[in-house]
């Protein structure tokens, strides 16, 4: 008599799921400062840490690095990526282009909910600012009113491109030097009453005007800040 022959239905591994586990963690890592632009980063510690082998750390490390977050060096290693002023310039002007056309689209999409999230944020964002924690709760609250009108605008692909647009821009705030965040933060808060008031009339003109101008002065500001770090 034939031995039994039967096939095990063992579901594959996914590799793919570990990959993307790294490639978050690391992210994170890099847009919450606790590595810092210019900072080589250790595969073999990476891969010690988060208890994984070397392959999906050196996968997530091609993604972050597509992504223009890590910078691979021939003979050196992987870095955190350091951006220049014109790399800031790029970056903000697509920004400026991607909102514009997302609040054109929210415009008659914004719900209720959304004018009144974006009304808490203003009160967050009209606090002082003394500290680190401080700072850090402000740049949250001003993403967060920004992303009401990436979300609102519907454009699946519009809002994948500037998600990782935001990560640049997060990473080139962490080279500001300015440290004058009382008056930055009183002109902001005027530029984003504006956009909040064009919200609740559903007048498209003005919040793209409000738009436009808020974000192209904070690029003046932010490159200002790189190029003094040079």
């Amino acid at each position: 008599m034939k031995p039994h022959s039967a096939t095990m239905a063992l579901p594959k591994i996914d590799q793919r799921r570990a990959v993307d586990e790294v490639y978050e963690r690391l992210r994170e890592a890099i847009l919450t400062k606790q590595v810092f632009p210019g900072q080589r980063l250790n595969v073999d510690e990476i891969s010690r840490q988060l208890g994984v082998s070397l392959t999906p750390v050196r996968s997530a490390l091609e993604l972050l690095a597509a992504d223009g977050l890590v910078e691979v060096r021939p003979r050196s290693g992987t870095f955190v990526a350091i951006l220049k002023a014109s790399d800031v310039e790029e970056t903000m002007d697509v920004r400026c282009a991607l909102e514009c056309l997302a609040a054109e689209k929210a415009v008659e999409r914004l719900s209720d909910q959304d004018i009144a999230t974006a009304r808490d944020l203003l009160k967050v964002l009209s606090k002082p600012i003394y500290n680190e924690e401080d700072r850090q709760e402000h740049e949250d609250a001003n993403s967060q009113l920004h992303l009401i009108l990436i979300h609102a605008g519907g454009n699946r692909r519009l809002a994948e491109i500037y998600e990782k647009l935001h990560a640049h821009l997060t990473i080139a705030r962490v080279h500001r030097t300015s440290t004058d965040w009382s008056r930055r933060t009183t002109q902001e808060q005027v530029e984003h009453d504006e956009i909040v008031a064009a919200m609740e009339r559903r007048d498209a003109k003005a919040l793209v005007d409000a738009l436009r101008q808020h974000i192209l002065r904070a690029k003046e500001s932010l490159v200002r800040s790189i190029e003094g770090s040079a």
